[in-house]
């Protein structure tokens, strides 16, 4: 490609997937073993096979593609490893879904027919989210890429459920667990979202046997009292001191339960009396194994009332029977009172059912044994997190930890490797499948029915992916992966375990970093959600304004753990900036055609040596953030060099000699600076905006395959040049403050304009007669310099630089300057009349008390608006009539 072959407007669908193909025809991003290059891993967090991307998968994903494609420049042995979660509750009620538009069930199917329908829709959908990641520009080693029940992976999972079994942190056991009747799964603890809910609460009479007492509890959840088998009180609370060992009659069942008591229940908390549940209240199951109660279980997996209800309630919905309850409590005289109660209410996170605490019996990993390493592992910085304060978050959970309840009553996933003899009990643990019992030789053998929580092998994926149980080449050189980026919200989930995991069977760490980022909101402020339909579909945004202008909206402004607002005014914003690196390109590019790369340059202008040291300083300043996972500020540094520096200003100072107004030297010289720092830049920006960078860089002259295999810049401090920078920044003062005048006045562009420096700093006003042709290309002005004016010229526009320097610029002929007062008088009315109307709002006590605070906001925002345009009328006016 030439430069005269680039299109006058970039067209990032037309070059996008071109020339993402020509990076994955070309094996680009797939990489080997060698020892004798340093290596960088990153282990993508597996998105989940029924997934399409999201905002947050952007986010997420092009961090990672920063870094992985930063450090694959810096000459690092870089590993991107890309897969996808096989998501068991997710992706068998996806295809549950589907049998149900055929009107079967799984059940009349089968479960190994189940299964072979759940496979056939992973083949057609499951690569949807890698295509989608492909038109995002993710460098990842696509022919690595793995599943979480591929294989290897599944080999993984029996290998670590064994061992874990054989050394007793693995056991089945009967607890309270959280139940989802619409998923028909149990699901862990952090799984479960505790939303701020309105309901009631019940204070209901529990009457004694004997006599004619009683004792109030309160409840927010009548219908689970079917269940109770006593009332707990405090041991040191002396209202009930008297009563503990008394037997009550439970209401409407008639069964006989006694008050005991327990230092769980808080004495200050409703009444003091608690109502004891042991089958579906974990607390309360706490209480009831120290003292040996039944445990009657009311509440089916269907979310209805069981046989143990009662015939009165049995087959009711949870919610129906508790209207039922609460109208005959009322006619029994045991209602005391209802009373308005906003409580947290546990919500599963996959569809947002209320979740049924309940007692079932599951499998569980005994947690504390492996736990102790892993915040070890923290505390003594093998592992650190990015920022700092998640490590807080991660050891305050590690160290509150409970046993992790793995099993899942699913059919889709991996399937417990336990079975049990029909005949004689015996429970067999094994790796391969048995058919007949080692304990009494029969073939009557079952496999446990459950499968095994979907993030039991997720926590192996740093290792398994690498070949783990095998010991290979791959394992050995890039385990301990460099870095894991991944949101906050699932330190939880899947961080902490990976970390256990890692040091249970790799002996050491999976990570060196932990790299938080926060979520992507929408511009309000509120998570992107199905309900608010606030979502923003990234491939929508690709098709629109391209993946490069995404990518760089999503990085710039963004901070380490921080949540994002998504504002189309930001993605316009990074849209421009891709147009703006183009222009430039464009332009520099069709004053290179003749260039040659092997030539000598002459010696240096003064803003050569400008841009060359402000180039070096970006370079610096760029590589120091990315060390730092400061993207955003590295991002900073970036447009504000290219569009600020190199495009505003070099390239307009460069013109001249580029068009041959000078000797051959100084346009050869011209040329080689601005192809060598526009080769840096595309080096630069490279990782954040791939594409863009690419098509540039193959109309560039010297050019190597693809800039993404090109060396990382090195910022060279004897290029750095303090001198040049001053005396730039200098000529750009005055520049600025006669282009203020230019604006405000509304003197044309193409007027040419006289300017008068009044300058009483030597240094400086012998800087200025140097640059002074600089100072011309740059404002269209006539320069003149003096020490001082004797008198302001007449009929002047005035500014003053920071250095001291007096501009005139006198407008006699330049502009009519009563009709321009009149205009801006109007304009200044216009402005007056908008300020008040808002200011008449956020006065408004209605408007601020009705109003949401995110209109409230806006509202406060146009104010500050309309001041700032206020103020700056009233100066052009002042700056008239000054001159009038």
């Amino acid at each position: 490609m030439g430069s005269k072959d680039i299109p006058t407007v970039y067209d990032p669908l037309s070059v996008e997937q071109k020339w993402y193909q020509y990076w994955e025809d070309n094996n680009f991003f797939h990489t080997g073993v060698n020892p004798g290059q340093e290596p960088f891993c990153i282990i993508m967090p597996p998105p989940n096979v029924t997934g399409q991307l999201h905002m947050g998968h952007a986010l997420d994903n092009t961090l990672q593609d920063i870094l992985t494609r930063w450090r694959r420049m810096q000459g690092y042995n870089t590993l991107w490893l890309p897969g996808t979660d096989h998501a068991g509750i997710a992706t068998q009620a996806r295809v549950e879904e589907q049998l149900a538009g055929e009107g079967v069930s799984r059940y009349d199917l089968g479960r190994e027919e189940f299964l072979n329908r759940v496979w056939d829709w992973k083949k057609q959908y499951g690569n949807r989210i890698t295509t989608q990641l492909r038109r995002l520009g993710a460098s990842c080693d696509w022919q690595r890429e793995r599943f979480t029940m591929d294989e290897g992976c599944s080999e993984a999972v029996l290998e670590v459920f064994i061992n874990l079994y054989r050394r007793g942190l693995i056991y089945r056991d009967y607890y309270i667990t959280n139940w989802c009747p619409k998923c028909k799964t149990t699901i862990s603890d952090i799984e479960v979202e505790h939303l701020e809910r309105p309901g009631h609460l019940y204070h209901l009479k529990y009457p004694f046997k004997e006599g004619n007492g009683h004792v109030v509890i309160a409840t927010t959840r009548p219908e689970t009292m079917l269940g109770d088998v006593a009332v707990a009180v405090n041991p040191e609370d002396e209202r009930y001191s008297a009563m503990v060992g008394k037997i009550l009659i439970l209401p409407l069942v008639g069964r006989e339960m006694p008050v005991i008591a327990d230092d769980y229940v808080d004495p200050s908390f409703g009444t003091g009396a608690l109502k004891i549940t042991p089958a579906h209240d974990p607390n309360d199951f706490e209480v009831g194994v120290r003292h040996n109660l039944p445990q009657v279980k009311v509440i089916n997996q269907e979310g209805k009332m069981s046989v143990e209800a009662g015939p009165h309630y049995q087959g009711l919905d949870r919610y129906e029977c508790r209207k039922k309850i609460v109208r005959d409590l009322e006619s029994g005289g045991y209602l005391v009172k209802t009373e308005d109660h906003a409580h947290a209410v546990g919500h599963c996170y996959r569809c947002n059912t209320v979740i049924e605490p309940m007692l079932s019996r599951q499998w569980f990993v005994k947690m504390k044994p492996l736990v102790e390493p892993a915040v070890r592992a923290v505390r003594e910085g093998r592992i650190r997190f990015v920022p700092e304060r998640f490590s807080k978050v991660y050891l305050n959970w590690m160290e509150n930890i409970r046993d992790w309840c793995i099993s899942r009553q699913l059919w889709w996933g991996h399937r417990i490797p336990v079975w049990y003899c029909k005949e004689c009990g015996e429970m067999t643990v094994s790796q391969k499948p048995v058919s007949r019992c080692s304990q009494c030789g029969s073939s009557n053998v079952e496999q446990d029915p459950d499968v095994l929580d979907t993030w039991f092998s997720s926590a192996l994926w740093p290792f398994s992916t690498l070949g783990w149980p095998k010991k290979t080449l791959e394992l050995a050189y890039y385990y301990p992966t460099s870095v894991l980026v991944t949101g906050r919200d699932i330190i939880f989930f899947w961080v902490a375990r990976m970390i256990f995991s890692g040091l249970a069977f790799m002996n050491e760490v999976p990570f060196r970093d932990v790299f938080i980022h926060g979520l992507v909101l929408d511009a309000l402020g509120r998570k992107m959600s199905k309900s608010l339909g606030n979502g923003v579909d990234p491939i929508d945004v690709i098709e629109s304004h391209g993946a490069d202008s995404l990518r760089f909206m999503l990085v710039a402004g963004n901070t380490p753990g921080n949540d994002l607002r998504f504002h189309f005014e930001r993605l316009d914003g990074a849209r421009n900036f891709a147009n703006k690196l183009w222009n430039a390109s464009r332009f520099a590019l069709m004053n290179l055609a003749d260039f040659d790369p092997e030539g000598r340059p002459g010696p240096h202008t003064l803003a050569d040596r400008w841009i060359i040291s402000r180039y070096h300083s970006a370079v610096a300043d760029i590589t120091r953030f990315l060390e730092a996972y400061e993207l955003g500020e590295a991002a900073r540094v970036l447009y504000e060099f290219v569009w600020s520096e190199f495009c505003d200003w070099y390239i307009e100072l460069a013109k001249p000699r580029l068009y041959g107004k000078t000797t051959p030297e100084d346009r050869y010289t011209a040329q080689h600076v601005l192809s060598s720092v526009l080769k840096g830049i595309l080096k630069l920006l490279h990782p954040f905006m791939p594409f863009i960078t690419e098509e540039i860089w193959q109309h560039m002259p010297g050019r190597g395959v693809t800039v993404m295999r090109a060396s990382w810049p090195v910022a060279r401090d004897e290029l750095a040049d303090p001198e040049a920078e001053k005396e730039i920044a200098v000529l750009m003062d005055v520049t600025r403050a006669i282009r203020h005048i230019r604006s405000e006045m509304n003197i044309p562009p193409g007027r040419k304009v006289e300017v008068l420096l009044a300058v009483p700093e030597e240094s400086v006003r012998e800087l200025l007669k140097k640059g002074t042709e600089y100072i011309q290309i740059l404002t269209n002005g006539a320069i003149k310099i003096f020490p001082a004016l004797a008198d302001a010229p007449e009929n002047a526009a005035h500014a003053v630089t920071a250095r001291g320097v007096e501009v005139f610029v006198p407008l006699k002929g330049l502009i009519d300057i009563e009709k321009e007062t009149v205009r801006l008088k109007k304009e200044l009315s216009a402005v007056e009349k908008d300020l008040a109307r808002v200011q008449g709002k956020l006065k408004n006590p209605a408007f601020l008390a009705k109003a949401p605070a995110e209109v409230v906001d806006k509202e406060k925002v146009k104010e500050e608006e309309f001041i700032a345009k206020h103020m700056a009328v009233k100066e052009r006016l002042q700056m008239l009539e000054g001159i009038g």
